[in-house]
Order: structure tokens, then C-alpha cells, then sequence
């Protein structure tokens, strides 16, 4: 087999999106996970203006659009099992949308409680749970959870909650992630700098929470790795990386593989330097971790992870124009997609032809949700109450 890192290093662009009407920083991808034609395959890009595109892979071309007023969305996923979509809303809801019906009503509504502001969700491997993470309000940061599954008995497109874990966060909750293949394995993440791995299949939060991990900063990014995904990264909005393996749980053995505070300051990149993490891919096949991060001129970095350190692998030249905000990799093919403060999205796949492109020029779009772009501060997700 071609060694992965000369795969990544042969990646071309062979796709640019379409030009839309409104320039926005692309801030989320997300492709479906149904089996179907490679025509067919859909792509849902989170924007700053607060609207999810729903894209044609091949093509690029943006087939339906849906946003919400006055609400801002955080997030985007496509369920496991069919083409539905679902984001989190600042209004107190998860939605979810049909990706093949051009109606911008959701199909089904998650309402909160009536306090909530929700920055990040998950939905589980068997698409049976939503988890949501809040804000903090007065003094509480929430995971607050519904039953995702559409009863025939019950026709509400509207749903309530199914319960809360209250005690475990002491700030806002910026990211939620259910393990890839364990419906009952949630780890979450805050600006309080704690990353927490539950088990829901438990009654209560006390006996739910399997373990508490420490990043020390504010948490920008989490995700599994490792063989049947027993280990846990993160990332945080001053750009440190953490690494642990919960497989030492219950040995003498430290948890931690890899503490790093300021990746930026560590890492040696072959051509230039490294300005922000994006996020990260355990690639199944290869058993290894990577790291994506960038520069604010456009250059994509990729790492790979051992316990040593951050190991720089190849870069990414000639697509964009302005920072890298987001990417989906295909594990299967090892194609690429990315998207940025540029408005483009770009796919890249190992070995293509690159074709002639007119570098478009930077575009550095006023965002009136510059939150939730890119941040560093632990004041990140702070709004002013309502009064």
C-alpha cells in the first residue's frame, strides 16, 4: 500500500465551489454517510452567516440552502443512516432538515429548555441520541439530550428533552462527540478546560462520567483515535494539543501520550510556520492520528501524531486565498475537502491532474459572528444576556 503520507503529499486540486451571492467564511463540512452513487454524494457547509449549503460533491455546486432567523446555527452533521441534517441553534433547539428536500423547514425540531443556547451537539453511531452543549446561564453549562428516533406512533415534529448532565461543566460547553462506533461514548469539552468521557447507557451523571481530563485551556476541538477508538485528542483556542489513551485507565500506566501547550511553537514545518490547528483525523486503516492546521494566507499544514510530538508531513500550496477554517477527509479514497475565509470550497484528491486556477484574492468578510470563527480567548462564546 502507498504510504499514506506520500498520498497526502500527491493531493491536487480537482474542484473549486461555485461562486455564491453572499461571501461568508466556511466554518463546518460534513458529507453524507449513505451508500450511493459518487454523483450523488452530498456535502453540508456550515457559513457565517449562520445558513447550511448543501452541496454536490463532484461539482461543487450548491444545490439548496437553509438558515434560520434570528437564530445563529453552530455545527453541522449528517445522520449515519440517511440524508438528514441536523445543526444547533442559539435559538434553544437542534434541527434537523431532509438535505434532499429544498423546504427550509426542519423536519424535526429539538427543543431546550428555556434558558438554553446551544454552541455544539453530536448525534450517536445508531442515530438514536442528540447530545447539545450549552453556554453557561447564571451558573450552569449544560449537556442536554434527546431521543433522535421518529416514533409512528408519536407524529410531533417537535420533541423535548430527555434529560441533562449539569455538574460536570463549569463553562461553556464548546464541543460535543460521540465515539465512531459505541452509541452509549460521549466526550465533551469546555472553555473550563475539562474534557469529560461518558458513559450514557448509566442512570446518573455521577456514575455516567468515565473519566475527566485536563487540556488547561479552552477547548477548541475534540475527537477519538486509536485502535477501536479508546483514545481522545483536543485542541484549544490558544492552539495547544492534547492526547490521552483511556486504555490506561484502569493501569498504572499515565494517560496522557502528548501534552503540548503551544503546538505553534514546537512544531517544525519544512516550509514556513504554523498559524492555527484546524482539527483532526484518526485514519482507520493506517492506525495513525493526524493533525490539519494552516496559515492565514491559505497554506494547509497536515501532522501526524506520536507520542514524541507533532511531525510535520507535507503542505498544501495554490487553493486558498484567506485562513482555513474547516475540512472533511474521506478515509476511503483519502480525498479532501476545505473550506475557508475565502468562500471557497475546495476538493483535493491524492494523484489528480491539478488544473489551472485564478487564485482568487483574499476576502476578508465582516462577520457580525466573528465568534464563532476563530477565537482565543476564554470569553469566546460570551453573549449579552437578554434583559
Amino acid at each position: 500500500m502507498e504510504k499514506i503520507e506520500e498520498r497526502f503529499a500527491n493531493l491536487n486540486i480537482v474542484k473549486r465551489s461555485t461562486g455564491s451571492k453572499e461571501p461568508t467564511y466556511l466554518l463546518g463540512i460534513d458529507t453524507s454517510k449513505t451508500v450511493k452513487a459518487e454523483k450523488e454524494n452530498l456535502v453540508a457547509v456550515l457559513c457565517s452567516n449562520g445558513s447550511i449549503r448543501i452541496y454536490d460533491k463532484e461539482r461543487l455546486y450548491i444545490l439548496r440552502e437553509f438558515s434560520v432567523y434570528p437564530g445563529l446555527l453552530n455545527g453541522v452533521k449528517f445522520a449515519n443512516s440517511c440524508d438528514s441534517i441536523y445543526s444547533s441553534c442559539t435559538d434553544g433547539t437542534v434541527k434537523c432538515w431532509d438535505a434532499r428536500l429544498a423546504s427550509e423547514k426542519p423536519i424535526q425540531l429539538f427543543k431546550g429548555y428555556p434558558s438554553n443556547i446551544f454552541i455544539s451537539f453530536d448525534i450517536n453511531c445508531n442515530d438514536h441520541v442528540i447530545c447539545a452543549g450549552t453556554e453557561k446561564v447564571d451558573d450552569d453549562a449544560l449537556l442536554v439530550f434527546w431521543d433522535a428516533r421518529i416514533n409512528s406512533q408519536d407524529l410531533s415534529t417537535t420533541k423535548d428533552p430527555l434529560g441533562t448532565y449539569s455538574e460536570t461543566h463549569s463553562d461553556d460547553v464548546t464541543q460535543v462527540c460521540f465515539h465512531p462506533n459505541n452509541p452509549n461514548m460521549v466526550v465533551s469539552g469546555s472553555t473550563d478546560g475539562l474534557v469529560n468521557v461518558f458513559d450514557i447507557s448509566v442512570d446518573n451523571e455521577e456514575d455516567a462520567l468515565v473519566t475527566t481530563c485536563n487540556s488547561v485551556s479552552s477547548v477548541s476541538c475534540i475527537g477519538w483515535s486509536g485502535k477501536d477508538y479508546k483514545q481522545i485528542y483536543c485542541m484549544t483556542h490558544d492552539e495547544g494539543f492534547c492526547w490521552w489513551d483511556l486504555n490506561h485507565l484502569d493501569t498504572d500506566e499515565p494517560i496522557t501520550c502528548l501534552n503540548i501547550q503551544d503546538v505553534r511553537e514546537v512544531i517544525n514545518v519544512k516550509e514556513g510556520t504554523l498559524e492555527y490547528l484546524i482539527g483532526g483525523l484518526y485514519h482507520e486503516k493506517m492506525d495513525k492520528l493526524f493533525v490539519v492546521g494552516g496559515t492565514n494566507t491559505g497554506t494547509i499544514h497536515l501532522m501526524s501524531c506520536t507520542t514524541s510530538g507533532l511531525i510535520h508531513v507535507t503542505s498544501l500550496h495554490g487553493g486558498h486565498a484567506a485562513t482555513v477554517r474547516s475540512f472533511s477527509w474521506n478515509t476511503q479514497d483519502d480525498s479532501l475537502l476545505t473550506g475557508g475565509e475565502d468562500a471557497q470550497l475546495l476538493l483535493w484528491k491524492p494523484g489528480a491532474i491539478e488544473k489551472t486556477f485564478t487564485k482568487k484574492d483574499s476576502m476578508k468578510i465582516a462577520s457580525s459572528v466573528s465568534q464563532r470563527v476563530r477565537v482565543h480567548s476564554n470569553d469566546s462564546y460570551k453573549r449579552r444576556k437578554k434583559q
